[in-house]
């Protein structure tokens, strides 16, 4: 069988090779295709060299899957072409996923929301998959009204250029010993055009509520993604969803803090074996022994890690989570994986 990883010298597309590796596709045929700046270039893969090819000529050698992690423009160009030859895409970009005939999905929620129809999945976004997989079977039980969210998301979730600059902040402060007040002011008057940070604020010992663009009504675009998303996932549009995303200077995983509005009552334990019983969930809640999920706990893992379950005490019908997960692997990649797992388990049962 042959896969193709579009954008696999990328932060997250490296991910999606060593997932294909970790989940028994080794003996497959992969081909890994990235921008004309990368093609030529040697990659590992199971022992062996994979040599990064042009995207066109991934399209030639009409692979059966592709997975993509290479952007909205790339995967706009590209995904329809690679489904004229039958191949069926799992694309990990914002491009497909508002969608109506392209499925968003979550392999543990809605799988069968694709049929062999289906020539291009959509990955959903990193913060999404996390938090729809914690609260999916609550929803399925008691109805979830409204959704109040605030994320700390993983420098990771930008790509390689926002983790460099992290570095280099921490770097230059550490060997020039600068005020974190001062940090990019001094690094932009020394550095020049060799201090070229991917965000606008320092993130180096900082943090701020911003990501991705800001729209008309004052929220960003990553924070209507969790609105839209959530609806789509869940296939309930009266699920009313507020969102509020902050970037924390953390390699290595999401955590959100999700209060949850039922549209009935709940019991409490009921509420947390539910969670418990969720595949892929990972129950961390005993605060007497100070355990709850970090991202530290949630890196290189696959798994959604939940705790800090409690009642709202303010609010009716109303529960309190603390989610945390790896965002280059639950998050994006080995969501796209298993994505990719459940299709040929569908067109092959036999396998």
């Amino acid at each position: 069988m042959k896969i193709a990883v579009v954008g696999a010298t990328g932060l997250v597309g490296s991910v999606m090779l060593q997932v294909l590796e970790e989940r028994g596709f080794a003996e497959h045929e992969i081909i890994a295709a990235a921008s004309p700046k990368s093609i030529g270039k040697q990659i590992d893969f199971a022992g062996r060299k994979l040599t990064v090819t042009s995207v066109e000529d991934a399209i030639a050698q009409k692979p059966q899957y592709a997975v993509f992690s290479a952007g909205a423009s790339t995967s706009r160009l590209y995904a329809p072409q690679f489904a004229t030859v039958g191949c069926t895409v799992v694309d990990n970009s914002s491009c497909w996923r508002m969608h109506k005939e392209v499925p968003l999905v979550v392999p543990e929620i809605n799988i069968d929301a694709v049929t062999p129809n289906h020539r291009i999945i959509a990955n959903p976004n990193c913060s999404t998959i996390q938090m729809v997989l914690a609260v999916s079977r609550l929803h399925w039980h008691y109805h979830i009204k409204r959704i109040v969210i605030s994320t700390y998301q993983s420098i990771t979730g930008t790509g390689i250029k926002a983790v460099r600059q992290l570095e280099a902040e921490e770097a230059y402060s550490l060997e020039h010993r600068v005020p974190s007040s001062q940090l990019r002011q001094a690094m932009e008057q020394t550095m020049g055009n060799a201090y070229q940070p991917a965000y606008p604020n320092q993130i180096y010992r900082n943090l701020f509520p911003h990501g991705g663009d800001f729209l008309p009504d004052g929220y960003t675009t990553e924070e209507q993604k969790l609105v839209d998303e959530t609806r789509k996932i869940l296939n309930d549009d009266t699920i009313q969803v507020s969102a509020t995303v902050v970037r924390v200077p953390v390699v290595g995983g999401h955590s959100e803090a999700v209060n949850i509005e039922f549209s009935q009552e709940y019991d409490i334990e009921e509420a947390r074996r539910l969670i418990a019983e969720t595949p892929g969930i990972v129950v961390c809640d005993d605060p007497a022994h100070n355990l709850y999920p970090t991202p530290v706990m949630s890196h290189h893992r696959d798994e959604v890690f939940v705790g800090r379950i409690r009642r709202d005490t303010t609010q009716p019908r109303t529960l309190n989570l603390w989610v945390v997960a790896d965002n280059l692997r639950k998050g994006a990649a080995t969501n796209a994986i298993q994505i990719l797992e459940q299709l040929i388990q569908k067109n092959n049962p036999s396998q």
